[in-house]
């Protein structure tokens, strides 16, 4: 079959200069959408399955299960805890048990902000250097660890970035505001793309006075030797401390699952507005497509089938799609890939993965196909006579 040399559509798409960059420019809002979605579901589901260590688990306060931030236990149950239980792991001495406290507060980088109360929530954990051990993906990328007693915290890479600091070391030794206090970051934190990477890590016993609590979030324990069983039968046994056992990937499952309507719902509205895009394409072709049809049945009477003709329109469709598509992945890359979301646990990062890409280069492709099948069709169904006496 004799089909139309692709130097043909290329001409084409510059005869009018203004509906190549029409076409070019849709493609590429749409495919950076649907890129912005892909990113925003893969990074939060990277951020909430990397966390969690397998060896972990989280004693919180019953009917806490579902949010460490509503959680309080008693402080003396890490003590209790490495006393009663064996299995446990110990490192030089240290007991990997850690007592947290997870607190959501506005924070602000001047004073005047702060007392406004106008400042940006962030997750602050509380910590002793017992998380050092149980959280063995938390790694100190620049700086050094906060003191207690002085006011010193680490910022996570990504909270770094939502907080304005771009590259995230330059907020080492700024400071920030927390519910009037001035707190100095002295590092930043980096945790295998965790929720670790959206927090901020800030001695216990000065989260405790700052916020006027002596209860913790929860005690987490990372095991050795002993078994999940044995832990939910020691916060069962000790009706007093009023725990709950919950395996530490198992709690970070259950986030993903609640958030995964969130997912749907981004998704969802990437697809309806790449459907909206598609019906302008198809509205912006047929206009165009219509004022070549004089053109279309000149190149039937010259041998060209139908099927010929329509497939360099797609070829036209497709390029110029194509073009747009790129574009956006190249935008996507350079300006979204790594971008700071916050959500109720903190903040993680739009994750423009090879996946990801596939897809938005597939939605280019979609989009080109769609928006020139059906206006090619309705133009090249007039007779070759007809055709050749159009005048629009």
């Amino acid at each position: 079959m004799k089909l139309l040399p692709l130097s043909y559509a290329t001409r084409n798409l510059g005869r009018t200069p203004a509906r190549m960059i029409l076409t070019i420019g849709g493609s590429m809002l749409v495919v950076l959408l649907v890129l912005a979605a892909g990113g925003f579901v893969t990074g939060m589901r990277k951020a909430l399955v990397s966390s969690g260590d397998e060896n972990n688990t989280i004693l919180l306060g019953v009917g806490s299960e579902e949010s460490l931030e509503r959680s309080e236990i008693p402080m003396r149950t890490a003590g209790i805890l490495g006393a009663s239980l064996d299995g446990i792991l110990n490192h030089a001495g240290v007991d990997g048990i850690s007592p947290e406290i997870h607190l959501a507060m506005p924070v602000s980088l001047d004073e005047a902000t702060d007392e406004r109360g106008e400042g940006e929530l962030m997750l602050i954990r509380g910590i002793t250097h017992n998380a050092w051990l149980v959280h063995d993906e938390a790694m100190l990328e620049s700086g050094r660890v906060g003191e207690a007693g002085r006011d010193e915290a680490i910022l996570g890479r990504l909270a770094a970035r939502a907080l304005g600091f771009e590259p995230a070391k330059t907020a080492i030794d700024q400071t920030i505001w927390i519910d009037g206090r001035d707190i100095t970051i002295v590092g930043i934190l980096t945790g295998s793309g965790g929720v670790i990477e959206g927090e901020i890590w800030y001695p216990l016993t000065d989260l405790q006075v700052l916020s006027q609590r002596d209860a913790v979030s929860c005690v987490i324990a990372t095991r050795d030797g002993a078994t999940p069983p044995e832990l939910a039968a020691f916060a069962s046994r000790r009706l007093d401390l009023e725990l709950v056992a919950i395996e530490e990937v198992d709690y970070f499952a259950s986030l993903s699952a609640f958030y995964a309507p969130i997912r749907t719902m981004v998704l969802l509205t990437a697809v309806l507005v790449g459907i909206g895009a598609v019906i302008g394409g198809l509205n912006s072709n047929y206009a165009t497509f219509v004022g070549r049809i004089r053109e279309m049945g000149t190149l039937q009477t010259l041998g060209y089938s139908r099927f010929a003709i329509t497939v360099s329109l797609l070829q036209e469709s497709i390029l110029a799609s194509a073009v747009g598509a790129l574009l956006a992945c190249f935008i996507a890359l350079l300006l979204l890939d790594g971008t700071a979301i916050r959500f109720s646990m903190g903040v993680f990062g739009l994750h423009i993965d090879a996946g990801v890409l596939a897809g938005g280069l597939l939605a280019g492709l979609l989009l080109g196909i769609a928006g020139a099948l059906l206006p090619a069709w309705r133009c090249l169904t007039r007779p070759i006579p007809e055709a050749l006496k159009t005048t629009i």
